[in-house]
C-alpha cells in the first residue's frame, strides 16, 4: 500500500486529525514514573503549541491514501546539532492512524522526513523513541537509525 501513499504538507484542516493521534505514542509500556495521560497530555500540548506558534523550524506532513483520507503525520523541527553546532533536523513526532499499521505508511513519512532534511540542508536527521515501543524501534532501525546518546532517567517521587 505505501505506494498509494502521498505527502503533502498540513493545513489548518489537518489539525484536529493530528492531535486526535496524539494516545498512539502512549500505546505501550511507558518507563516507571511515566503515566499514559500525563504523556499524552504533555505531547498533545506540544503539538498545538508548535501548530499555533508556526514556528519557522516546526514542519507538520500529512500522509493520505488515494481517497485522499489521513492515515498519519509526521512532524519535523529544524534544529541545531548541540555537539557539533550543524544544521540537524529532528522528528518531533511520527505516527499512523489506528487501522493502518503494518501498511507501510510510518516507513513512507520517515522516508519523506530524510528527503525533506537533505533538502533543507540538514547534516544529521534525529529522532527519541521509548525503549518500550518496539514497533518504532525496528521500522526506525530498517530506516538506517543507530543509538546516538542514551537519555536515562530516575524518578525521585517516593
Amino acid at each position: 500500500m505505501s505506494d498509494a501513499i502521498r505527502i503533502r504538507e498540513a493545513d489548518e484542516r489537518d489539525r484536529d486529525f493530528i492531535l486526535s493521534l496524539t494516545p498512539r505514542f502512549v500505546s505501550f509500556e511507558l518507563p516507571k514514573g511515566r503515566s499514559k495521560p500525563q504523556v499524552q497530555a504533555a505531547i498533545h500540548a506540544d503539538i498545538e503549541h508548535a501548530w499555533q506558534e508556526s514556528a519557522p523550524g516546526d514542519h507538520f506532513f500529512v500522509a493520505e491514501d488515494r481517497a485522499a483520507r489521513p492515515t498519519g503525520f509526521l512532524h519535523v523541527q529544524v534544529q541545531r546539532d548541540f555537539f557539533s553546532g550543524a544544521r540537524a533536523c529532528h522528528v518531533s513526532d511520527l505516527a499512523v492512524a489506528p487501522g493502518y499499521d503494518g501498511r507501510g505508511i510510518g516507513a513512507v513519512l520517515l522516508a519523506h522526513a530524510e528527503a525533506w532534511a537533505v533538502a533543507h540542508r540538514c547534516w544529521l536527521l534525529t529522532l527519541s523513541v521509548f525503549p518500550a515501543n518496539s514497533r518504532a524501534q525496528a521500522l526506525y532501525t530498517r530506516a538506517g537509525f543507530v543509538p546516538d546518546l542514551l537519555r536515562m532517567s530516575k524518578s525521585l517521587k517516593k
